[in-house]
């Protein structure tokens, strides 16, 4: 028989329960970034994280990417306890499952586009041909095999997000966060990234997108806001 812990394993993309987060920033005084925040959202959803500067959406992006470990709390991803889980468990749960996208894009300037989609292979050892096979797939994705053999300053802000998002993409991750993603682009270019990202979304990947934008939280199929560290309102639009 399955108990309730089961069934919330089973459904639930990410579960945080009285997450906090606390640091010092030199000599300062102690900085409570996350103050007790409790937050389900299930597997294939899409949610905006919104918040302004300072309100800790930033410092839950690093948790929920197990970039960083709360000070007090629970965070389960895909129904594992992150808490209980070593620096190297860590690493490979972050290369099997989760694609960070990243507000500065993260590009190596002297790799070209397929070589930079390509990374995140290179570090879990996979062959060299497969790679490639991928990373161009990755890119044919997001409407980008075209530069596949340029380099990063070769192309526009807009084709250097995208590139990021492909990157993101080449381990077919369950969990996309998004952070800024479209922070340093147009409002054009913004909307076709956030049109990416529904789409990955439509394909089945929970998306998490961080962002102060509020288009995109009107756009987005949820959103939770947060300020001080608490979260302070969850909406969903209506089907």
């Amino acid at each position: 028989m399955t108990d309730l812990g089961d069934e919330a394993s089973s459904r639930l993309a990410i579960e945080l329960i009285g997450l906090r987060k606390h640091y010092r920033e030199g000599q300062a005084e102690e900085v409570q970034a996350l103050r007790g925040i409790d937050l389900e959202i299930e597997r294939g959803e899409m949610v905006a994280v919104m918040g302004p500067s300072g309100s800790g959406k930033s410092t839950l992006m690093e948790i929920l990417g197990c970039l960083s470990r709360p000070t007090g709390g629970e965070y389960r991803l895909f129904g594992q306890d992150a808490s209980t889980i070593d620096a190297d468990g860590l690493a490979r749960l972050r290369g099997r499952t989760v694609g960070f996208i990243f507000q500065s894009f993260h590009l190596l300037p002297r790799l070209d586009i397929a070589e930079n989609v390509e990374l995140p292979l290179f570090y879990q050892r996979v062959p060299r041909r497969e790679r490639r096979e991928r990373a161009l797939a990755a890119l044919a994705r997001v409407g980008l095999d075209h530069r596949a053999s340029h380099i990063p300053g070769e192309i526009s802000g807009g084709e250097r997000q995208r590139a990021a998002i492909a990157r993101a993409l080449v381990n077919d991750p369950s969990l996309v966060l998004a952070d800024e993603p479209t922070g340093n682009l147009d409002t054009d270019r913004g909307q076709e990234i956030l049109e990416i990202l529904k789409g990955v979304h439509s394909d089945g990947a929970t998306v998490v997108i961080v962002t102060h934008d509020p288009g995109i939280g009107a756009r987005a199929p949820r959103k939770v806001s947060i300020r001080d560290g608490l979260k302070v309102d969850d909406e969903r639009v209506s089907a």
